[in-house]
């Protein structure tokens, strides 16, 4: 159950739900693999500090059943 997955997409921003094991390079990966963006850029996570993040961690603890040991991370091309 703790498969990635893809879980908001927008025109220009993508939420995945990912193990917390992941490493950035994974989550990056797992997105542009999963969901290209079809134009020249691809998915790059989103860092603290980044203001689209409006304070909110780049990690944010999933509160679905069954997936206590993932998390949900912003991405933008």
């Amino acid at each position: 159950m703790n498969e990635p997955q893809v879980t908001r997409m927008a025109l220009c921003s993508l939420q995945v739900c990912v193990p917390k094991t992941f490493t950035d390079a994974q989550v990056e990966e797992f997105a542009n693999t999963e969901h290209p963006t079809g134009i020249s850029s691809q998915w790059q996570m989103r860092h603290t500090g980044d203001a689209s993040l409006n304070g909110a961690p780049e990690r944010a603890q999933c509160d679905f059943p069954g997936r206590e040991d993932c998390c949900h991370i912003m991405l933008d091309c």
